[in-house]
Parts: C-alpha cells; structure tokens; sequence
C-alpha cells in the first residue's frame, strides 16, 4: 500500500510517500529511500526496491521524498544545509510518528552523497546504508557535466538550469557548497561495518572509480555490477542490485 504526506515543520513541508504491506502499525522498520539529483520519489527503482522489500518482510516500510527543488517540493533554490534538514525532518518522522525500532538508508547518486554528508556532519540514524551509484565527489559530477557557457554564467553569478525529470536552478553559491563540502576528507570506518555500496561498472554519470577509492580508504563492502550504467536500466541488474541491499537490510533474526 502507498500513503502520500507532506511533513510541514520549521517553514518546510517536505513531499513524502510511504509504502507498507497492509497494516501501517505493524511496521517497525522503515527503510528511508532517496532519490538522484534532478529526480523525485515517484521513481521506478525505489517503488520497486519497495514492493520487493515488504512482500519480504511484512513489517518493513520505505519512505521516499522530494529533495528541496525536486519533484513536487516548493523550494526555489537549492542548499545543502536544506537538504540536511529534510534528511533530520524525515528520520524524526519515522522514529516519532512510526515509532520504527530501526531506520536503514537506501539512497542513490546525489542522495548518497547527501546521506554521507548528513552521517559525518549531524549523526548516524541509520542501522545499516547501502549506496547506489553514490556521487561521492559531487562538485566533480557536477562539474564534468556542465557546458563551458554554464560555467561562464556561474563565474557572472548567474543561474545555470540542470536536472533530468525536473529542471534544477544551479547558481554559485550552490557549485561553492558542493566545493567546500568533500566527503572524501571525512572519515566513515566507524560506520564500515554498517555500509554497503553497490555501483556499476558503466556508470556514465559517476565513475565507478570514486567508490572504489572511497570503499578501499573506508573498507566499505563494495559489490561491482559488470555493465550497469549509472540508473540501472537494464532490469535484471536493477534487481539484482535491489536484492542484494534487501539481503543487507534484513533482520536479524532472518
């Protein structure tokens, strides 16, 4: 089953669904699932990430939502630290109002990179993240994407567009963030243990080698799919990487 909600606090109201099996108080564990940059929670690899995962496990939830200037979120212009607050705003959801015992994290691409941000700055919520395709190096991704006109708007202090589903207002203020905030100088070896990154090996958007550096400095488990490209497309690489977070997420009495 699906829920739409918005959680309004602190002059935000962030864009949420939750998916469960039948019954919402059983769940006890919810799995919070984010999206790339330029995309939104209506994606087909998180809905299908979450109906694998509650048919498996009854008392399991997902909860997915719009990152600030996504999908059906109001926000003009894209910050970090707003990122930051939706993350903090959705976990006191899910401990509060679920009263989930455990709260695992499933993100992909930007939202890999916020989740790492989000753990090494605020706090780790999270019994166990698995990270898909994570944009470990952001400003970089960014960067390599970008059209020299853009970056000659930016050095102007002038808004570039980019996003996929959804255009996304880019301006320098956001590039300089981005810049500033490299999670590759963090360190995550106490969370190792609690990790898991799968990526693959024909990712077009993020190179494979980020997470390979950032598993191998971190001894983070690193699970490489031969020929995925960085959205999983093809179907049978998306759930084989589906079921191996599902096998890492699973209880511990399973």
């Amino acid at each position: 089953m699906e829920k739409l909600f918005d959680i309004n606090e602190e002059g935000f109201s962030v864009r949420c669904k939750l998916f469960f099996n039948k019954d919402i108080h059983a769940v006890n564990n919810v799995v919070i699932a984010t999206h790339g940059f330029g995309g939104f929670k209506d994606n087909n690899s998180i809905a299908r990430f979450a109906e694998k995962i509650i048919s498996k496990y009854k008392n399991y939830g997902v909860i997915c939502f719009d990152w600030p200037c996504h999908g059906m979120d109001a926000r003009k212009k894209l910050r970090l630290e707003e990122c930051m607050t939706y993350m903090r705003l959705v976990v006191s959801y899910a401990k509060e109002k679920l009263n989930a015992e455990n709260v695992y994290n499933y993100s992909t691409s930007f939202g890999g990179y916020l989740t790492l941000k989000y753990v090494a700055e605020k706090e780790n919520p999270f019994a166990k993240i698995a990270l898909r395709c994570p944009a470990i190096k952001m400003y970089d991704v960014m960067d390599s994407h970008m059209s020299e006109e853009d970056r000659v708007k930016l050095s102007k202090n002038k808004d570039v567009i980019s996003g996929h589903e959804r255009k996304i207002v880019i301006d320098k203020a956001f590039m300089d963030e981005l810049k500033e905030c490299d999670i590759t100088k963090k360190d995550y070896m106490d969370y190792a243990d609690s990790m898991l990154i799968i990526h693959g090996t024909k990712d077009e958007m993020v190179p494979i080698s980020y997470s390979e550096e950032f598993s191998d400095n971190n001894v983070i488990e690193l699970i490489k799919v031969e020929g995925a490209d960085h959205r999983f497309m093809d179907q049978k690489k998306l759930d084989f990487a589906i079921q191996k977070i599902i096998e890492f997420f699973a209880p511990k009495e399973a």
